[in-house]
């Protein structure tokens, strides 16, 4: 970990800061991440693991542990941003979607044990959106940013836990024991986007 990686110190203190600034705070959204080509055949940069780790996993959960009481008080929601790379894996950025897919498991197990708790626990799991991350913004194949805003929008709108788009929802329905089909079919077609930005 770089000396710049907020500490599990830090981070409470900047959570007391701001519950002392915003005693009315009563939402958290869990939004950052960050999300770089690897390579999962070979040998994985240290650097890349350690920065998108923290960043991607320990971070949220830090970060979420710390403001839980004063979330609790106010019946607030938490709110995790992940990924349908949390279920069906990008080959490409592995360790960015091993850290989508290990936030989903920790939220599912953080919304039962607050199921009475009054916190609501959400989770946003976009698609390929056009957006920067990873160049994303005029790839045809990914879904305009303003038309994702909108169905997310209109989903965190119902009593939903989970806000899943339409063109999110084949991946999310991730067929169990055909997974690797799945998983192995995804990734041909992605390969053949992204085969030509990679080294």
């Amino acid at each position: 970990m770089n000396s710049t990686s907020p500490t599990p110190a830090s981070i409470k203190q900047v959570a007391k800061k701001l519950i002392a600034e915003h005693p009315d705070l009563n939402v958290l959204i869990n939004n950052a991440g960050i999300m770089e080509a690897d390579e999962a055949s070979g040998a994985i940069d240290d650097r890349l693991l350690v920065s998108t780790v923290t960043t991607n996993l320990l971070g949220p959960i830090r970060l979420t542990s710390a403001l839980l009481d004063q979330l609790r008080s106010r019946r607030g929601v938490v709110l995790y941003n992940t990924s349908v790379l949390a279920f069906v894996p990008l080959a490409v950025t592995a360790v960015y979607s091993a850290t989508k897919a290990a936030r989903h498991s920790y939220l599912l197990s953080q919304r039962f044990l607050l199921r009475d708790s009054g916190v609501r626990v959400l989770e946003v799991a976009p698609p390929w959106v056009r957006t920067p991350l990873m160049n994303s913004q005029g790839a045809e194949q990914a879904m305009p940013l303003d038309r994702f805003i909108a169905e997310t929008l209109d989903v965190l709108g119902t009593d939903a836990d989970e806000i899943v788009v339409e063109a999110a929802k084949p991946l999310r329905a991730n067929p169990g024991p055909g997974e690797h089909t799945l998983v192995n079919e995804f990734n041909e077609q992605m390969l053949k986007l992204f085969a030509p930005t990679r080294t």
